[in-house]
């Protein structure tokens, strides 16, 4: 039960910060573009930055919690199957793409 709550949870911070921390960057970055003072320019890089540590850590963080789950079931599985060897090795990679996502969403949001 905890576990099912904390990966729901993980992965919807996930989700969260993946689609809410880049629209609150470009936000700041527009307001810092508005405004011609020179304190908000600073506050819109901090921002840009922690969004982009965010999305990448998070992602990460999530994408590593897939692959645990994933390693777990398989290492059972080609314990019982052998022959199954190639899926678990096609399911364990999946969760890259994950961190890749949140790499990619990072270099945009820090470019």
């Amino acid at each position: 039960m905890i576990k099912k709550r904390l990966a729901s949870v993980l992965f919807g911070s996930t989700v969260a910060a993946a689609v809410l921390l880049p629209a609150v960057a470009l936000a700041e970055e527009a307001a810092a573009g508005a405004a011609a003072a020179g304190p908000v320019e600073w506050q819109a890089t901090v921002g840009k930055a922690m969004a982009a540590g965010l999305a990448m850590g998070l992602s990460a963080l999530g994408a590593g919690y897939a692959q645990a789950k994933i390693g777990s079931a398989g290492a059972g599985t080609l314990a019982e199957r052998p022959e199954a060897a190639i899926w678990i090795i096609t399911l364990q990679a999946l969760p890259e793409v994950i961190v890749l996502l949140g790499f990619v969403s990072a270099i945009m949001i820090s470019g």
